[in-house]
């Protein structure tokens, strides 16, 4: 079986980032990380990937100004360049329009630092300890154009600790974040998950 090429899109230190790499090396594993893409030309996932031998490009929003649809056309050119089969986003600070979530349609993962749908957005950690909950953890999904909105993948919880700051919390739920991404981009790329056409639909609010 060939296995599936998957990119990788970055805009800082990109932990996630360096657990599908590291999971990738098994010969076994279905998918080859072929290539990470930032948004930022400063992010230190670039030199991380680099120095795993992993091919890296920087797409940098900021000339692209407001115009988000010519920022991700120059983005997916990159990605057809490369042949990228899957696409992983991996602290990918950006916002993808329902054009790019279309173009990438059960093909594009994110992963979350909450029990989703609890908890979309930012400041997850700070925000489930105001909560009270009494687990937290992390979600891989499908992404679409809604935000956080996509059917979950894969999905793991930890204990909430009475004494847990923000950064303790956070640390427990990168763990897990390492993980399971590996995990459901396995099951992705092996074809044992998929994204229904009613799923995909899901609009932005």
């Amino acid at each position: 079986m060939s296995r599936k090429r998957a990119a990788i899109l970055i805009s800082g230190r990109g932990s996630n980032m360096t657990a599908l790499i590291e999971a990738a090396k098994a010969d076994e594993y279905p998918a080859e990380i072929a290539l990470v893409v930032s948004n930022r030309p400063d992010a230190s996932g670039l030199k991380r990937a680099r120095e795993a031998g992993v091919a890296t490009v920087v797409v940098d929003h900021v000339p692209f100004g407001e115009d988000r649809a010519a920022f991700e056309r120059a983005l997916d050119a990159k990605l057809q360049e490369y042949r990228i089969d899957l696409v992983c986003l991996a602290g990918f600070m950006r916002l993808l329009t329902p054009w790019f979530v279309g173009r990438w349609s059960g093909r594009m993962l994110n992963i979350h630092p909450a029990l989703l749908p609890q908890f979309k957005g930012l400041h997850t950690h700070r925000r489930a300890l105001e909560a009270g909950v009494k687990w937290h953890g992390a979600t891989v999904h499908f992404v679409v154009p809604e935000m956080d909105a996509g059917p979950i993948v894969a999905q793991e919880s930890v204990a909430v600790h009475e004494n847990d700051t923000e950064a303790m919390l956070a640390a427990r739920v990168l763990e897990i974040e390492h993980r399971i991404y590996p995990r459901a981009l396995r099951a992705l790329a092996e074809g044992k998950i998929g994204l229904t056409a009613a799923d995909s639909k899901k609009e932005a609010g």
